[in-house]
């Protein structure tokens, strides 16, 4: 069977990552995700490199890495929306469309008869949704922003990095565009929440998302931790806020991440290690004092995890079922026998390169099972394609192709 969105078309108007990402999460349900980018240009992200996507003679494409991690099926059309007959193709598009993507600047796409109000007057069943920094409304409404800048303002990196007094201390950006990643996610929740209402009302919506507020929403227990206690979170390395022993330890040739997340772990814990009477000391007995004493507490499992390597303490503590991990290089994960075993790298053909390597989505149904056959598209390549397809016959695509237009 097809993916679950096999019926849906949508309309990506997004470049970057947080409006992209979002369109390759609908795209792998099996959306047909039509990508605007802008002629002779496109996205942004094409040119966020080295590195390059290399073609079969060694070469290197104009595609960079960034872009081929989040535009997997779909297909590129190249359009200038400041062309009236730009224009008069998205309204097209639109008229077809079940979901809009859009992260222009606010008020941008209302100066080409594009926002909302325009497109709903000739499809009331369009989800429209618009990704911005600082979403629709208030004083920062107007300003761009990337996921670095809002990493910063959303408290991330106040609690993220090691303490100011320990050496390396300092704020730490998450190493991937966290905000980014996450404001997809959100996009993808809210369009698809908006599409299973549209089945009962046959009405379309619009959805205002900013990266802000998903930074804000998404502090989590760290939020909600100051609200509940008023004291400030300060950044503790790796060393969990509310959960005891968890942090980063050295072994005799490496280090492993310890996560043990209740009583009974810290009890088969201490049982692996050698230390049972661990766990009938007051200070240790519960999580709470764990925490309370985790000043003592840690030296000592340092001390003990010294004495061996860092597989084989792995190896131990899987074995008793205490949650642990050696710290795996980018390189180890893909070599790593679970990943390997679910499948996680596709190599998927590609028009220029043979093939191009991508990361599986992490959804999988039993009823109707995803396919990934569709890589990150060249820029324009399916414009002629889905330009047929709206009725513009041959001589109308080659007028547009030389006037610019495509």
């Amino acid at each position: 069977m097809a993916g679950p969105l096999s019926h849906i078309k949508v309309l990506d108007l997004s470049r970057i990552l947080a409006g992209p990402w979002s369109g390759q999460v609908l795209a792998d349900l099996g959306a047909d995700v039509i990508k605007v980018e802008r002629p002779g240009v496109g996205d942004d992200t094409r040119s966020w490199g080295p590195p390059f996507l290399k073609d079969r003679d060694g070469n290197e494409t104009r595609e960079a890495g960034y872009y081929l991690a989040c535009n997997r099926g779909k297909r590129s059309i190249t359009v200038d929306l400041n062309s009236s007959d730009g224009q008069r193709i998205i309204r097209e598009l639109a008229a077809q469309s079940d979901i809009l993507l859009e992260n222009y600047k606010v008020g941008t796409l209302a100066k080409f008869g594009l926002a909302y109000d325009d497109l709903k007057k000739i499809n009331p069943g369009l989800i429209y949704c618009s990704v911005t920094g600082f979403g629709q409304t208030g004083p920062k409404a107007d300003n761009a922003a990337y996921d670095f800048m809002i990493q910063a303002m959303g408290g991330l990196m106040s609690v993220t990095g090691e303490r100011d007094d320990l050496p390396g201390g300092g704020p730490q950006k998450v190493g991937v565009p966290i905000v980014d990643l996450m404001t997809g996610m959100y996009t993808s929740v809210a369009v698809l929440a908006a599409l299973a209402r549209r089945s009962q009302s046959g009405l379309g919506d619009y959805i205002d998302i900013g990266m802000l507020d998903v930074m804000v929403g998404s502090i989590a227990n760290q939020g909600m931790n100051y609200l509940i206690s008023g004291k400030t979170p300060r950044r503790a390395g790796n060393k969990h806020p509310n959960i005891q022993p968890q942090d980063v330890f050295a072994c005799a040739d490496g280090y492993i991440v310890l996560v043990v997340g209740n009583d009974g772990q810290f009890a088969k814990f201490c049982q692996v290690i050698g230390h049972p009477e661990w766990t009938s000391d007051e200070r240790f007995a519960s999580n709470g004092n764990r925490v309370r004493h985790q000043a003592e507490l840690l030296p000592m499992i340092t001390e003990v995890l010294k004495t061996r390597g860092m597989q084989q303490w792995a190896n131990l503590l899987d074995a008793a079922g205490v949650p642990c991990s050696p710290i795996n290089t980018i390189p180890q994960v893909f070599e790593d026998e679970q990943v390997k075993h679910r499948g996680m790298l596709l190599d998927i053909a590609h028009p220029s390169a043979g093939s191009v390597p991508q990361i599986r989505s992490p959804m999988r149904f039993a009823q109707a099972a995803l396919s990934f056959d569709k890589a990150p598209p060249l820029l324009g390549q399916h414009t002629d394609e889905v330009l047929a397809e709206l009725g513009f016959d041959a001589q109308q695509i080659s007028a547009w192709n030389s006037a610019g237009v495509i």
